[in-house]
Parts: C-alpha cells; sequence; structure tokens
C-alpha cells in the first residue's frame, strides 16, 4: 500500500483545518466558502425520478440504460452544439473525479509517457499521473510543449480555481495543433454552464473541431449545474476509438453508476429549468462577494465563469487565508493549484444565501 501512497502528494486539503477551526469560532459560525461542495436542493424532479428507480435489485450497465445515453446525446446536441452525436460518443462515469484520477492508468500511461495539465490546476491532473507512474507538468501554452512522448493533454474551460474561459480561436489552435501532432485532449468542461462575463465553448462544437470527434473527448458533470454532487454523476463524449476501450476496461473495473442514479441524470438533462434557476442563485451571491471583496482591497482576476472569485491581496495566500478566518470566512489557498497560485485565494459561491450575507457583513 505505501508503494501508492507514496506517490501521492499530502491531501491539501487536510492543510486548512487549523484555519477552519479559527473560522468555526466565530460567534456568529464559520462561512465556508472554500470546497465549493454544492448546498442548494436537489431538483424535485431529479429525486422523484431517484426515487421511482429505488426499486434497482440488479447491477446496473457500465455503459448506462439506453434512456441516459439518449439524455446524453440529446443534452450535447442541443446544449453543447455537437453533431451526429450517438451512443457511441458517450460515456457515463461515475463522478468526474474518478475519470480525471484513473484516467492515464486506464489509458495505458506509465514511465516514459507524459500527462500535461494548466499552470494553474484542479490537483487531481496531477495526481491521476502519478497513480498510472507517468511524467507530469504544467503549461502555460500548450502549443508550446514538446509533443515527443506527450500523451495526455487536459484542458479546462472555465478553469477551476481561476474561472478563465479559453476562446473559441484558441480552442481551435490548441485542437488542430494536439491533432498535428497525435496528442489525446480531454476537455474538462464541467463548469461549463456557469458563464457569467463570457460563454464557454465545449470542444465538441464543430467551429472547434472541424466536425470531427478524433483525439478529442469532453468531460462534464451534474455536480454544480444540478446540485448533484453526492449523486456522482458525470459523463464523457468525444472520439468512439476512446471511449470505446475505455468502455471495456469500466466494464473489468465494475465502474458502474448506480441505476438510481442514471434515472436521475436523465431527468436533469431533461430540465433546463432548474439550471436557469440556479444560476440566478449563483449569480447574486457571486454580485454581492465581489463587490464586499472588492470593497475589503481584494482584486479579482479571470472569474468569468465557474463556481468561483480567484481573488488576492498581493500577499501569501496563506496570509490571506488566515486574515479571512479571523473574521470566520474559510477560503482556499491558491496554492492548492498550483505554485502559480501562491498570491491568491479561491472563493466558492457555493454557501447559502444566509451564509453568503454574513460574509458580505464580515468584510
Amino acid at each position: 500500500m505505501s508503494a501508492v501512497s507514496d506517490r501521492l502528494p499530502t491531501f491539501p486539503w487536510d492543510k486548512l483545518e487549523p484555519y477552519k477551526k479559527t473560522a468555526a469560532a466565530h460567534p456568529d459560525g464559520i462561512v465556508d466558502l472554500s470546497v465549493g461542495t454544492p448546498v442548494d436542493p436537489v431538483p424535485e424532479l431529479v429525486q422523484k425520478a431517484l426515487i421511482d428507480a429505488a426499486d434497482s435489485p440488479g447491477y446496473p450497465t457500465v455503459w448506462g440504460t439506453p434512456a441516459l445515453r439518449d439524455a446524453i446525446t440529446g443534452w450535447v446536441e442541443r446544449r453543447l452544439g455537437a453533431r451526429e452525436v450517438t451512443h457511441r460518443h458517450v460515456l457515463p462515469v461515475v463522478g468526474s473525479k474518478e475519470l480525471v484520477a484513473w484516467l492515464p492508468t486506464q489509458l495505458g500511461l506509465g514511465p516514459g509517457d507524459r500527462v500535461a495539465y494548466p499552470r494553474l490546476a484542479y490537483p487531481t491532473y496531477e495526481v491521476g499521473a502519478r497513480l498510472a507512474r507517468a511524467e507530469y507538468e504544467a503549461y502555460d501554452d500548450p502549443t508550446e510543449l514538446d509533443p515527443e512522448g506527450l500523451r495526455l493533454l487536459w484542458l479546462n474551460s472555465p478553469s477551476n480555481p481561476t474561472g478563465r474561459v479559453l476562446p473559441k480561436e484558441e480552442l481551435t489552435r490548441i485542437v488542430a495543433w494536439a491533432r498535428e501532432h497525435g496528442v489525446l485532449v480531454f476537455s474538462d468542461e464541467c463548469y461549463l454552464e456557469l458563464g457569467w462575463e463570457a460563454d464557454p465553448v465545449s470542444v465538441l462544437h464543430p467551429d472547434v473541431n472541424g466536425g470531427s470527434y478524433d483525439g478529442i473527448v469532453a468531460v462534464h458533470s451534474l455536480s454544480k449545474r444540478s446540485n448533484l454532487a453526492g449523486y456522482r454523476a458525470a459523463f464523457l463524449a468525444g472520439d468512439p476509438a476512446v471511449l470505446g476501450p475505455l468502455l471495456e476496461i469500466r466494464k473489468h473495473g465494475g465502474m458502474m453508476t448506480p441505476a438510481p442514479t442514471q434515472a436521475a441524470v436523465v431527468a436533469a438533462l431533461g430540465d433546463d429549468g432548474h439550471v436557469r434557476e440556479q444560476r440566478e442563485r449563483y449569480a447574486a451571491r457571486r454580485t454581492a462577494l465581489r463587490a464586499a471583496l472588492e470593497g475589503h482591497g481584494f482584486r479579482i482576476e479571470h472569474s468569468e465563469a465557474s463556481l468561483y472569485l480567484w481573488a488576492t491581496r498581493n500577499e501569501s495566500c496563506w496570509d490571506t487565508v488566515a486574515h479571512l478566518a479571523d473574521l470566520g470566512i474559510l477560503v482556499a489557498p491558491g496554492d492548492f493549484y498550483g505554485p502559480a497560485g501562491e498570491r491568491f485565494v479561491r472563493v466558492a459561491l457555493t454557501a447559502t444565501d444566509e451564509r453568503v450575507r454574513a460574509a458580505v457583513e464580515r468584510l
């Protein structure tokens, strides 16, 4: 066991525990804006679909029910502008984090293979490479990477943690470069429905990929857009030549989305109303928190999409974390996402309206 665990960094969130205790000691309680876990109710139609499917004594299939695949293909075409998406172009996964962590291993990568991800990024991209014993590196512009041995290129737009959105032209240029050099692109688009000052575009859009899904796969999650983080519901869409072998591997590994969750996803993807309502909640919280942070002396960078504000006071992120903890507010230090974040903090919009008001008053 130690041979595997020794490959991994210290779990970053453990470092926040002392600051969490400080924030929790505030007389009016903690305002936790650190992890970014949804706090609003699961939409009623999704709960009903889950309950109606509760009597599911048999094993679910890894590929999902035909109804689930229909729901995914329909959503991908309707929402992302993708064309001619069939069941072979989609694959349900058990939440996006397990996919990110185990993808390099499932792709057969190992020593000598390289995985690349953005300079500021979700830590699990690196974890996945480490688990596979592959090499890993961060980039500013992926087209400046040495393509030799580069087997997997992660894109993330909108970005976690910065909220930056890659313009359509930039995505098109990156996809063309990756194809020229035979590099597989996985695009993490889990925050795509949460664009504020920008309209995020998927790599599945024909303007980006030229009408071909060769060498590209998009990753989508229902955790944020539908408050389903507790359901572990996500899916892939893209190149069948990549998804087909992944399906077979995941069958052997028993990586099955539970049947009730599959039914809930069908309901969630078929309804846009609850997504609009949730966006409005987040938009109001974002407006209030942004104004309060800026009034408190913070500068907000990027943050044109996603569920976070990328904020700085031009000091060590840990000094900022400590300062806010004294006010009873817990945020994530920017260096969780790479050394380039050492003077920033990530402030999540995922708190109740009442807790957001409390944070605004304290700031």
